[in-house]
């Protein structure tokens, strides 16, 4: 039996309280708002998968005590020490980029992530069919490499290296970037396409700098081959997703950082030539 099943047989059992803004403290001083934020300017897509990863959040500080989670918690917590997640000065890694990473990416028992636990406990939690909605596009997310390839009003039009699939998107860090610019950035996919179709640009985009499009398709296609993911048709989604071992993209985060500005942070490099990383 996995993690899950067996966190969920345990949760169903009441045998720990959770306190998430979908129960009884919802509407509390300091619990997530997401009509708060809307009204103070937060795009109504943006402000959905938010409020969804704050339910994450406060499941990830309910179960994280719990025996069933003790390796999650252990790899968790060596990578906040490891990496000190919060942003530039302090970090080139962003709460958003990290906590994203260890709520959706990481796996510590099988294919187990938070994100597949809380889904197998949701009979527990009561997400609503729109946060479970919101939850399992958030599980299915990674991050990807896009050529910046224009602005369409408000949005930022990106074209990702090797799949060329092009997106529309709201970048919630208000950066607008130029056309030919690399961004490696989390997309999330509309929550409702008939309302609002454009994609969100849910991570501070790190951009690419020193090494051409051409370097890192070229890239890309070598780690999907060396990863073994070469005959598989998801083999970039599994590589971006994944890596090629746990801290595969933290490390290149870390040792890629170049400089920042308030919207965006910028790296050098690339991750399997270390000669080219500002801190290798």
């Amino acid at each position: 039996m996995g993690t899950s099943k067996k966190l969920h047989d345990k949760l169903r059992k009441k045998a720990a309280p959770l306190n998430l803004p979908t129960e009884k403290m919802r509407g509390r001083p300091g619990m997530p708002n997401m009509e708060k934020w809307i009204k103070e300017g937060m795009d109504p897509v943006h402000a959905a998968y938010v409020f969804t990863q704050n339910i994450v959040s406060y499941f990830s500080e309910g179960v994280s005590q719990l025996p069933e989670m003790k390796k999650y918690a252990k790899i968790v917590g060596k990578a906040e020490d490891e990496y000190l997640p919060a942003g530039p000065p302090m970090s080139p890694l962003t709460l958003s980029f990290f906590s994203s990473w260890a709520f959706f990416d990481l796996r510590f028992d099988g294919t187990d992530t938070l994100a597949s636990c809380l889904i197998e406990s949701n009979d527990v939690v009561r997400m609503n069919p729109d946060q479970l909605d919101a939850l399992k596009k958030l599980a299915g997310s990674r991050m990807g490499i896009y050529e910046h390839v224009g602005i369409e009003g408000t949005h930022v039009r990106l074209r990702e290296l090797v799949t060329e699939a092009e997106y529309t998107c709201h970048n919630t860090s208000g950066y607008r970037g130029r056309s030919g610019e690399l961004w490696y950035v989390r997309l999330l996919p509309p929550l409702l396409p008939e309302l609002a179709r454009y994609h969100i640009g849910f991570t501070t985009p790190y951009i690419l700098t020193e090494a051409s499009k051409e370097d890192w398709t070229q890239f890309l296609k070598r780690a999907i081959l060396h990863a073994g993911f070469g005959d598989r048709p998801d083999g970039l989604h599994w590589l971006l997703k994944y890596g090629r071992e746990i801290h595969y993209w933290n490390e290149f985060v870390f040792k890629g950082y170049h400089h920042h500005q308030s919207d965006a942070i910028f790296l050098a490099g690339i991750p399997d030539l270390k000669a080219t990383l500002p801190h290798a």
